[in-house]
């Protein structure tokens, strides 16, 4: 049984062959064994259906902005395939769909060829931006570079270089390698400074270490010396400061020895401080209860009395000898205190019997007397004469002068 009007895409004649109606007019596309007409057809319509989703995909495709070259080839591909489709539906307007995005397939070149040119750019920029920051670190001053430092500097930079070789656009050949021959040759000067930093460093800590090694001998060899031998000891200390580094490692060991040879001669002495803290305790005593008897001079008025009492207080103060020695600075501060003020007495008393002095202060007193006698003169004048300006001046004048006379007499 035909089919005529079952689609306007297509039909079945009674022999089951399938037509599909074209513009040029009807072309045969085969046949379905066993099978109604309808499903015969059906089946030929699916056949259209999947080269419409095929199309409709690539649609998809170019509005995503999938790459013209690529777009370019599946389109064409795309029409061989649907002029000649044995399938049932509108293949013209397929045809017409792929043609115009054959039309796209052009814009689409230009817009992706514009954003390559961009990308390009940009990462020839970010890749100058690498080299820059490497030759920076190049040219640091090698003896004042922190190398540990550049080093992780230099490997992040090398990574990001990696990185964005792998996953930036390629390059064009001159400018990816005229920047990679910077970045290598700025690398190169970076480990070369940083060998030859450490070659010399190398050398210093030899140098240090022998000079450390032979202060350590030295200080071990004092022990047997003593006590006596702690000022050489911060004599050889004063020369470990001043040998420089020999390495950490090296530095902590060699250090450790030297300042154990330094603890036997320190305790040594502790033992000699304890016994003298001991025999000088009871020094300390007698010293103290001298000080309450000086500083009684404190608040003594008499020049002579406390001159003559702290001469006795310090001749028996000398001859009961040492105290201990964390006792030595307070009580030498306190009597310090008494022999200041007991001088203060000295100087205050030669100050009001020094004969120039006084005669100075007679021969000014003479003058203020006679000045203000006159100045009491003027004033009755003034007064009489009713002059306000002149009594004013008087009185001021004859005020100051007074004052003056009473701080000579004090």
């Amino acid at each position: 049984m035909a089919t005529d009007d079952l689609t306007p895409w297509g039909r079945v004649d009674d022999e089951g062959t399938v037509y599909v109606r074209e513009a040029e007019g009807e072309r045969a596309v085969g046949q379905y064994p066993d099978a109604t007409p309808e499903e015969a057809l059906a089946y030929f319509e699916r056949k259209y259906t999947e080269l419409a989703g095929q199309v409709g995909l690539l649609e998809q495709r170019v509005r995503g902005g999938a790459p013209a070259r690529d777009v370019a080839k599946a389109i064409a591909k795309l029409k061989e395939a649907v002029a000649g489709a044995n399938a049932v539906g509108d293949l013209a307007s397929l045809l017409t769909r792929l043609e115009k995005l054959g039309g796209s397939v052009g814009e689409l070149t230009e817009k992706q060829t514009a954003e390559a040119k961009a990308a390009i750019a940009d990462a020839v920029a970010e890749r100058e931006k690498l080299v820059a920051e490497v030759e920076a670190l190049a040219a640091q001053d090698p003896a004042k570079a922190q190398w540990k430092q550049v080093s992780a500097q230099l490997d992040a930079l090398f990574a990001r270089w990696q990185a964005h070789q792998q996953e930036g656009p390629r390059l064009p050949k001159a400018d990816g390698d005229e920047l990679w021959k910077r970045f290598r040759a700025a690398r190169t000067t970076i480990e070369t400074h940083r060998k030859s930093f450490f070659a010399e460093l190398d050398g210093t800590h030899r140098e240090a270490r022998a000079q450390k090694q032979q202060l350590v001998e030295k200080a071990e060899a004092l022990a047997v010396k003593g006590t006596a031998a702690i000022p050489e000891y911060r004599k050889l200390l004063d020369d470990w400061k001043s040998a420089g580094r020999a390495g950490k490692k090296v530095d902590d060991a060699l250090w450790a020895r030297f300042k154990a040879a330094g603890d036997v001669l320190y305790a040594a002495k502790a033992e000699v401080d304890a016994k003298e803290n001991e025999e000088f305790a009871g020094n300390l005593e007698l010293k103290l209860a001298l000080l309450t008897d000086a500083e009684k001079l404190l608040i003594e008025t008499d020049r002579a009395v406390a001159k003559e009492t702290l001469l006795g207080i310090q001749r028996k103060w000398d001859a009961i000898g040492k105290v201990p020695r964390d006792s030595l600075k307070s009580i030498e501060d306190r009597l310090r205190k008494v022999e200041t003020a007991v001088r203060k007495l000295d100087e205050e008393h030669w100050n009001r019997s020094n004969p120039e002095k006084q005669a100075r202060s007679e021969g000014l007193a003479s003058q203020l007397t006679a000045a203000i006698e006159k100045l009491e003169k003027e004033l009755d004048a003034a007064k009489a004469a009713g002059d306000a300006r002149k009594i004013k001046d008087a009185e001021e004048a004859l005020a100051a002068r007074r004052v003056w006379l009473d701080a000579l007499g004090s």
